[in-house]
């Protein structure tokens, strides 16, 4: 090894060891004093990089979680707001019971009526105002949700009494009923428009005419049922509850008999169930005008039509004339010989399910009538000296029961279907399982957008729905004249108070595991950040400790170098 002045090697080896641990130690004591790992992207670029997105995910999830606590406290605001209508109509149904007993007098209901005015002002103004953050929290659309008023007040009429005391009438005087199938219940508008068919009773008939109808529905035109006046409803004289026993005729006859026998083209007896159907109520105002209009003649020939013999069941008004006088000459019939009426016909189609109308006739008379044809015959040659003895100028309608048919108590257009249900709600009848059509609307709602996730997907949705008077329809109710639907109204908005209520409790819910869930996502990635970029302590104090021996250990090495050339000088003496 050459020996040199000019270069000492030694000393820049020193000086670069000493260099390199100065630098180590300046790293720990940086990592030391912030206790960050990662101080600059020279520290660990990857690393910088993950531990800055994680930055952005945990502040994001914790203003997430404030946003979604903002959205309980307006949830709260609304809830309450709900409340406090709850208890006005709970007041207004409280109001509208006591409406309803006949003790009050007119200047007590109106006085009822006049608080209810003002509580349902109160809910209007809550439903409208009530607001968070300045911004009103309910919908308040003016189309109703639960249906529009003369859907309801049909529905009223059907739920709590016409169906049941017009399923009570044909139990008592035509001894049948059905046999708890279901039948769905429509409110819809026929093509025919107004004045034309009002309801109906569809059903299918088997292929071979033999047994019960299936899929049996009532369908109303509500077009013919407007005004639904309570609590017959509809127009003089044929109210809506006369139409509804005539329906629920067919309806029970569909499930109670071998109505296929009665479809067969090759002998058609619907003049036999229009006849009945029109009998339950009465129809003497119908004839008395057929009358009038193609004489009692032109009812007979209609009457000559019936049967195997005739053409396919016409439809018009004559024709349901001279059902329903063939049908009460029927009656009489049965009654001159010793029976109880049609009562007897029905009673042995029900008992005889194969049995056709022509066997039921022949029981039912003792054989006066071998068959249908021969009543029909009959009844051609005989029905109108039957028609010219009747009374159909009186105030009775000629139903069965009644002062005409029977010599009963008179049976006016108001009175024939008795107002004597004791069943309420959507199962008036005992015969049947009703399915009603849903007549509610889907409101849009005031649908509040809260940002409850760190990323811009990450949204959920809150619909309040409307609740203001138009959209429950109670904005027009009467105390004085329909306490009763007053009463179903309140029910109705309770229910739909109570389904708004169990929403907001759901979403409140739904924001409390939200808030749980951003908090354990934000302790997770605020632990795997720390793994990135926090120093550990331990190591970095190991790392300090060696840096400071190593440097005092270089420095001094760095000062035996640089004094190594004077060792040179002896050799120059």
């Amino acid at each position: 090894m050459s020996l040199s002045i000019n270069t000492n090697l030694g000393a820049l080896n020193s000086s670069r060891y000493l260099s390199a641990t100065t630098s180590d130690l300046g790293r720990s004591l940086e990592r030391l004093s912030s206790g960050m790992r990662i101080n600059s992207a020279k520290d660990d670029a990857a690393g910088l990089a993950i531990s800055g997105r994680m930055t952005s995910q945990i502040r994001g999830l914790n203003q997430a979680s404030r946003n979604a606590s903002d959205g309980i406290s307006m949830l709260q605001t609304a809830d309450g707001a709900l409340n406090s209508m709850t208890s006005a109509i709970q007041r207004i149904r409280e109001l509208s019971v006591q409406a309803a007993n006949s003790t009050n007098s007119l200047s007590d209901k109106k006085a009822l009526q006049e608080e209810v005015n003002q509580l349902i002002q109160e809910i209007e103004k809550v439903s409208t105002t009530t607001t968070f953050n300045g911004d009103k929290i309910f919908d308040f659309s003016g189309s109703s949700v639960l249906g529009n008023s003369d859907q309801l007040a049909v529905m009223y009429g059907l739920q709590n009494g016409w169906l049941e005391d017009a399923e009570s009438k044909i139990q008592q005087y035509f001894g049948i009923s059905a046999d708890g199938a279901d039948m769905n219940i429509e409110l819809t508008t026929f093509t025919d428009g107004a004045g034309g068919t009002a309801a109906r009773v569809v059903g299918s008939i088997p292929g071979s005419y033999t047994g019960k109808a299936t899929n049996v529905k009532l369908q109303i035109d509500m077009s013919d049922f407007t005004p639904p006046n309570l609590p017959d409803g509809g127009n003089a004289p044929f109210y809506n509850d006369r139409i509804i026993a005539h329906e629920m005729v067919h309806a029970v006859m569909y499930r109670s008999m071998n109505i296929g026998s009665m479809f067969d083209p090759a002998a058609d007896q619907k003049w036999f169930m229009e006849g009945a159907a029109e009998l339950i109520h009465g129809a003497d105002e119908r004839l008395q005008s057929s009358i009038s209009s193609v004489g009692v003649g032109g009812v007979m020939a209609r009457a000559a039509t019936f049967g195997s013999a005739g053409a396919a069941w016409g439809g018009t008004s004559d024709d349901y004339s001279a059902a329903y006088s063939a049908v009460r000459y029927l009656h009489q019939v049965i009654k001159d010989n010793g029976g109880s009426g049609i009562k007897d016909v029905m009673v042995y189609l029900n008992q005889h399910q194969s049995a056709t109308l022509s066997d039921a006739i022949n029981a039912a008379t003792g054989g006066l009538y071998a068959n249908a044809d021969a009543f029909n015959a009959d009844f051609v040659a005989h029905g109108a000296a039957f028609i010219a003895g009747m009374n159909l100028t009186d105030t009775d309608t000629g139903a069965i029961g009644g002062a005409n048919a029977d010599g009963g108590a008179i049976q006016t257009a108001t009175s024939v279907i008795p107002d004597t249900s004791s069943r309420s709600g959507t199962n008036p009848l005992s015969g049947f399982n009703e399915i009603w059509e849903n007549i509610s609307a889907a409101a849009a709602g005031n649908n509040k957008q809260l940002q409850v996730g760190a990323n811009k997907a990450d949204t959920l949705d809150v619909t309040l729905g409307a609740v203001n008077t138009a959209a429950m329809s109670i904005q027009n109710l009467d105390l004085v004249n329909n306490a009763g639907f007053a009463t179903y109204m309140m029910d109705l908005a309770l229910n739909h108070i109570s389904e708004e209520r169990s929403k907001i409790g759901a979403q409140l819910n739904r924001l409390e595991s939200v808030i749980t869930n951003n908090n354990i996502s934000v302790e997770s990635t605020v632990a795997s950040r720390s793994r990135i970029q926090d120093a550990d302590y331990a190591q970095e104090t190991t790392s300090l400790t060696k840096a400071q021996i190593l440097q005092q250990a270089a420095t001094a090495v760095l000062a035996q170098a640089n004094s190594s050339p004077q060792m040179l000088m002896a050799l120059l003496k």
